[in-house]
């Protein structure tokens, strides 16, 4: 089996003058549809999530220059999000929520650009234009622009993250790869910074090239000079968790709450945090009996004592374990969407912008793999995010981010059978002649 062509390929004008329309057209609908969410939260509420909380106290913390802190937890989040939000908390301790969508509005924009610059650095500008259109029409990428939550950010650091890193390892030259790996490592550390389950990517991915692909000294390069320049970017957030806990903590001290919502006997692969008040109360008993020095903080503890927990809890029920990864699976890759409220226009919207790209971008997997590393590396956060939420909640949520880099294999697959059916146009083949 041969490995489809390219179809014919746009002047570089068009491109930008097609690619910068279609920006506009993202733009427009990812306003409309803001203004739609809007118009769907009943007062006095502000938000639909309950995240969304947590980010604007946080982001006013920022502007007023007041303590890092939500409610008494000094590391329950991460700062990136909440600095770029708080500018708007400059000007008014409560700005009007569509004002923070403007944030992921623009960060949604700007993932469509991206996506088309890392699908053109691949397939070409036919590829670059249809990933672009795919980005701009997806229900996951709009909905990632409208809500007020990180993963609107982090998209787009993502895909610098990743686009950078393809540049490097496809680079030929010593010094531009060096520049380019400490790109992709400052794309990495800051996209951390916003959504700390990227942290482990790395750790997933690299092993795998290693394995497989023959570049290792390359790819070896490329991914030291990254994690180098990714540690500079990520050290002042470690040295201030140090100074507040007296420990090294690498993202949050969430991890724990978050392995037992996913992990536990009350577990359904969804999350419910109405755990978390009966585990504060006894934190506080067991602090309260001790007679000497605690160690760490109270926040620390805590987040220790609900990791425990979870351990336990699944050294003692493999059984229900693995059921309940089964249950995350399907919430994982459902074609319809996790919330009962939903209704059925909405998942038939949510399944017919999902099966299209999730089906044409594993087939771009399967096809491009075998041509180098770069194209598997796009395929790999899908996979990643779903095996961390094997044992996390999970929802469609967490697919979303990952979907874009799928794209670019769904889009370089779609240009490859245009090329392949203009080729077998006999039309197409009396033009080529004659020119």
């Amino acid at each position: 089996m041969t490995d489809p062509q390219p179809a014919a390929i746009p002047q570089t004008g068009y491109f930008r003058w097609l690619l910068l329309l279609i920006l506009l057209l993202g733009l427009g609908i990812r306003l409309g549809a803001a203004f739609w969410w809007e118009s769907r939260i009943a007062e006095p509420n502000r938000f639909f999530f309950g995240d969304s909380l947590s980010y604007e106290v946080l982001a006013r913390q920022i502007a007023h220059g007041d303590d890092f802190v939500y409610g008494d937890s000094y590391i329950a989040r991460t700062p990136g999000y909440p600095l770029l939000l708080a500018p708007f908390y400059w000007f008014s301790d409560q700005p009007p929520t569509i004002a923070l969508r403007l944030v992921g509005i623009f960060c949604g924009v700007a993932a469509i650009g991206l996506t088309a610059w890392l699908t053109r650095m691949l397939f070409g500008p036919l590829a670059g234009l249809i990933a672009a259109v795919l980005v701009c029409f997806y229900p996951g990428a709009i909905a990632m622009s409208v809500f007020v939550l990180s993963e609107a950010p982090f998209v787009p650091l993502m895909l610098l993250n990743l686009g950078w890193m393809v540049a490097a390892l496809r680079s030929d030259r010593p010094g531009s790869l060096l520049k380019l790996a400490a790109l992709a490592g400052a794309a990495f550390g800051l996209a951390i910074l916003v959504r700390p389950s990227w942290m482990m990517f790395p750790f997933f991915a690299a092993p795998i090239g290693l394995l497989f692909y023959e570049n290792r000294r390359q790819q070896l390069k490329c991914y030291v000079v990254a994690g180098l320049v990714a540690v500079v970017v990520m050290s002042p957030w470690w040295v201030r968790n140090y100074r507040v806990t007296g420990k090294f903590v690498p993202t949050t001290l969430q991890v724990g709450a978050s392995l037992y919502d996913g992990i536990s006997p009350m577990a359904t692969g969804a999350s419910d945090m109405r755990y978390v008040p009966e585990f504060r109360q006894a934190q506080a008993d067991a602090d309260a009996a001790e007679d000497g020095p605690l160690p760490g903080t109270y926040e620390s503890r805590l987040d220790d004592r609900m990791k425990q927990a979870a351990i336990k809890w699944a050294r003692q029920n493999p059984g229900q374990v693995i059921s309940l990864a089964g249950v995350k699976l399907w919430r994982y890759w459902t074609p319809l969407g996790n919330n009962q409220e939903v209704s059925g226009k909405m998942e038939l919207i949510t399944a017919i912008g999902y099966l299209p790209l999730v089906l044409t971008g594993i087939a771009g997997a399967i096809c491009f793999a075998r041509r180098g590393c770069v194209y598997l590396l796009l395929a790999l956060p899908i996979v990643y995010f779903c095996c961390l939420h094997l044992v996390f909640v999970s929802s469609i949520r967490y697919r979303q981010p990952p979907m874009l880099a799928l794209v670019v294999l769904s889009a370089g697959l779609l240009a490859s059978w245009l090329g392949q059916k203009s080729s077998d146009d006999p039309a197409s083949e009396a033009e080529a002649s004659v020119n």
